[in-house]
């Protein structure tokens, strides 16, 4: 490994606390990206400017395979990039630094008894049953779960490993729990897994699992989790290098899990439309490339619940989970909701389902109707 790829998660690790930076407007966009996927899906995915999709009809057993999704052609390039006085090194160096030099077996490592999910109380829903899958649908493709009660079963043998996958949802609907649920599971089977946080520091995001009952402490300690904390600016501005070098960094480490929260932070960087779809795609490309299994969060649209806020990670990524508040007249509680609204080569419900966050995580509740 290169020198500028040790300065990356020293840097970041370095600093337990978050800086408040207020974003700056910039760009970076220095690497090309070729895919093999058809350039007439690149056009049309190109030209969309914002995604508005709309809520699947709910059914008792409504299951359907994704064979495909939204294009993931790379977009046309943009030339400028971000100013940065001071670009000496990757932002990732520190946070990696020991891990990498001691990175241990995958087959040990702390184990937690703790439950995945919680709470099975009764929401006054009408019970179904919902298990009726597709059985044409399997195929030989290698799969994971979650680790997240009641949602597990509502797709058919798991996500295919290495899928990118994003969960869309507003303030206080669960996504960092969604996230720190999804690593804590690959942990306790041995996985290796990586956390990289623009919201929260590196002490927050350990708080927040101890207090869900992962051990993150220890996972780092044995050198199995990785948490990289980034200031989204920072980012932004070191892109290039993070793109070129987080799949060799990946590789070393042994990852098999990885989160981002949140990709929103780092769109809202760029001013341009244009630019911020390269430099996402770009992102997301790298971390495909990578070869994890990877989840990222992001704010949801202000007009609707099913889109994130700028209408381009959805089109990106293999799989989505749209996590919502349903506010009907007759309820005298806001209520929580989840919808898969996407998985490629996968049978999966399109039916919504009403979740709860307790002290263990998130509990979806697979038998309840939310109407």
């Amino acid at each position: 490994m290169t020198d500028d790829s040790e300065d990356w998660f020293e840097q970041a690790v370095g600093d337990d606390e978050s800086d408040d930076s207020t974003p700056a407007d910039g760009s970076s966009g220095d690497e090309t990206v070729s895919d093999d996927r058809s350039a007439a899906d690149a056009d049309r995915w190109r030209t969309d400017e914002s995604v508005a999709a709309d809520s699947p009809a709910d059914s008792d057993a409504d299951w359907s395979m994704d064979d495909h999704g939204p294009p993931t052609e790379e977009p046309e390039r943009s030339t400028a990039s971000p100013d940065s006085d001071d670009n000496d090194g990757s932002l990732f160096d520190q946070d990696f630094g020991s891990a990498l030099e001691t990175a241990a077996d995958p087959s040990i490592g702390p184990q937690s008894d703790a439950p995945t999910g919680g709470g099975t109380a009764d929401l006054g829903f009408d019970s179904t049953d919902d298990t009726d899958f597709d059985a044409d649908a399997e195929s030989d493709l290698s799969r994971l779960e979650l680790g997240i009660e009641g949602l597990d079963g509502m797709i058919q043998g798991g996500v295919p490993e290495r899928a990118l996958m994003v969960a869309i949802g507003s303030a206080g609907t669960g996504k960092t729990t969604f996230g720190l649920q999804f690593l804590a599971h690959g942990l306790e089977q041995g996985d290796d897994a990586v956390f990289i946080a623009l919201e929260e520091s590196r002490k927050r995001v350990v708080t927040s699992a101890t207090e869900k009952g992962y051990p993150f402490d220890e996972y780092i300690d044995d050198d199995k989790l990785a948490i990289v904390d980034l200031d989204p600016v920072e980012m932004a501005t070191s892109l290039g290098s993070i793109q070129t070098e987080l799949p060799a960094l990946i590789e070393e480490f042994g990852a098999s899990r990885l989160v981002l929260d949140s990709v929103s932070l780092l769109e809202m960087m760029y001013d341009e439309q244009a630019t911020r779809r390269n430099e996402v795609y770009d992102f997301t490309k790298s971390v495909k490339d990578a070869g994890v299994t990877a989840l990222l969060t992001s704010e949801a649209s202000q007009e609707t619940a099913y889109a994130s806020r700028h209408g381009i990670i959805e089109y990106l990524t293999d799989a989505v989970f749209v996590l919502q508040y349903v506010r009907p007249d007759d309820f005298r509680e806001t209520r929580l909701a989840v919808e898969i609204q996407k998985i490629r080569d996968a049978n999966h419900s399109r039916e919504k389902k009403p979740y709860e966050i307790t002290d263990e995580g998130i509990s979806v509740h697979q038998q309840a109707n939310l109407f």
